[in-house]
């Protein structure tokens, strides 16, 4: 992706489709806004930041629509560039003939197309948002439940940024201190004990922690949890996701090998987005279907944070033996497996409900919708979330820079009893707060800006 950023650029900034208002946002240089709302509007000049009713014309001075324009100066707007606004009747071919209009209008005054995230972007490389608050724009538009977008919206504020840029000014100062040691060796000091060096770096660390946890916490939000129900054929798994949807998403049937395909839905419990993925029983089959159908179980089961290994309980040891070993032959020690045992509505000697002697065990009857709670409960402790107001959205980029911050920090500290080491020392403090201004934006490459803003919708 190349930005130009001696071009204005244009796009329709409300979503596609037919509406009764729709958006379309043109932003740039002040003269190249100027001489547009001259040429669409038939005026020399607009006030600043006032709305106004007023008749959109087009090449030929016909009218298009009567629309409410809005004429943002720089750097007074989202972009810090001149902007202008036109609310225009939402058809999508109107739309679209607006734009049309404005790049036929704009020639001589270098409109072009945006580029996806481009108005974001150039907000901002002008310094009017920091990269964990532009990438913050697309999670707030994306996010799937009310905790999500409180999350979103205090990266937007700019909380993360400030714990990170927090952090990263005590790092500064104890960079300073050392760097400080290192310039002046004859001094006869104790540097651990006079500039106090190892409170400095505890405390560093406690704040890094903290700021993972919020992290990882916040990632939950964004991307949510997949959770496979696996299992062998005709164990309810298909009525257990209708159970958890609270809807008829899955085909439920007597015949063994319903399910050839995935069939996925999304629920929220507590605002976390959980993927719950049915998957085609496992079993030995000749059917050619079915076993595309069983492969994809099994990759789904290598792709999810959680487990619902699902069983009858008519027959428990029958149906749990072989299909368990390759569940967890192919899942690993790190996936939480929950144990589901379902049809107890079938079996009058087990009781519902989680299993006080075996936390990952819980029974449930899918059509009767006994234990249903006690799965989503289960799920969301295994998920790892704690609900704190403290949480903000974040991504696999920031937790990563995190890990990498807090990784050279560590290397520093096998080295800082040991004044030889001193240059090494100071050298993993610089890493480890590049690490972290890397996450804010402050040292990212075009590169790294490209794959983040490429993901953004045309408009914003």
């Amino acid at each position: 992706m190349k930005y130009l950023f001696n071009d204005s650029i244009v796009a329709i900034s409300t979503p596609v489709g037919n509406g009764g208002i729709g958006i379309v946002r043109i932003s740039g240089k002040d003269e190249s806004i100027k001489g547009l709302i001259n040429k669409l509007f038939d005026k020399k000049d607009l006030e600043v930041q006032k709305a106004q009713l007023l008749p959109l014309y087009d090449q030929n001075k016909d009218l298009v629509d009567r629309a409410i324009v809005i004429y943002f100066q720089a750097p007074r707007s989202y972009t810090g560039e001149s902007v202008l606004e036109i609310q225009a009747h939402g058809g999508q071919v109107l739309m679209k003939w607006i734009v049309e209009i404005i790049l036929e209008q704009g020639k001589s005054l270098n409109v072009r197309l945006a580029e996806p995230g481009e108005f974001t972007q150039r907000a901002f490389l002008n310094g009017k948002l920091d990269l964990v608050q532009a990438e913050s724009v697309i999670d707030l538009i994306n996010a799937t439940s009310k905790n999500a977008i409180k999350a979103a919206s205090r990266s937007l504020k700019g909380d993360f940024s400030k714990k990170i840029t927090d952090v990263n000014s005590l790092l500064t100062r104890l960079r300073i201190e050392v760097e400080a040691i290192l310039d002046f060796p004859e001094e006869e000091i104790n540097y651990l004990e006079d500039y106090k060096i190892k409170e400095q770096f505890e405390e560093i660390d406690r704040q890094l922690d903290l700021i993972l946890l919020d992290s990882k916490q916040g990632e939950i939000l964004r991307d949510g949890i997949r959770v496979a129900l696996v299992g062998p054929t005709n164990v309810g798994k298909s009525s257990l996701l209708n159970a958890l949807a609270g809807d008829d998403i899955a085909i439920v049937s007597d015949v063994e090998g319903t399910t050839r395909d995935k069939v996925q839905t999304i629920i929220h419990i507590e605002g976390i987005p959980f993927y719950i993925i049915d998957t085609a029983g496992i079993r030995d089959t000749s059917d050619v279907v079915e076993k595309i159908g069983i492969q994809r179980s099994k990759n789904e089961i290598s792709k999810a944070d959680i487990i619902l290994e699902v069983m009858d309980a008519r027959n428990i040891l029958d149906s749990h033996d072989e299909v368990s070993l390759i569940v967890r032959d192919i899942a690993g020690s790190n996936v939480p497996i929950v144990t589901v045992v379902n049809k107890i509505d079938l079996n009058n000697n087990i009781s519902c409900g989680r299993d006080s002697l075996n936390e990952n065990l819980v029974r449930t009857s899918a059509i009767n919708g006994e234990g249903i709670e006690d799965i989503k409960r289960i799920l969301l402790e295994k998920s790892g979330w704690t609900n704190t107001e403290s949480i903000f959205i974040a991504r696999e980029r920031h937790i990563q820079g995190l890990k990498a911050a807090q990784k050279h920090l560590r290397k520093a500290k096998d080295n800082f009893n040991d004044e030889n080491y001193l240059e090494f020392f100071a050298e993993e403090l610089r890493l480890a707060s590049d690490e972290l201004g890397n996450i804010v934006g402050k040292t990212s490459s075009d590169d790294l800006l490209g794959m983040i803003f490429a993901g953004f919708c045309i408009g914003k």
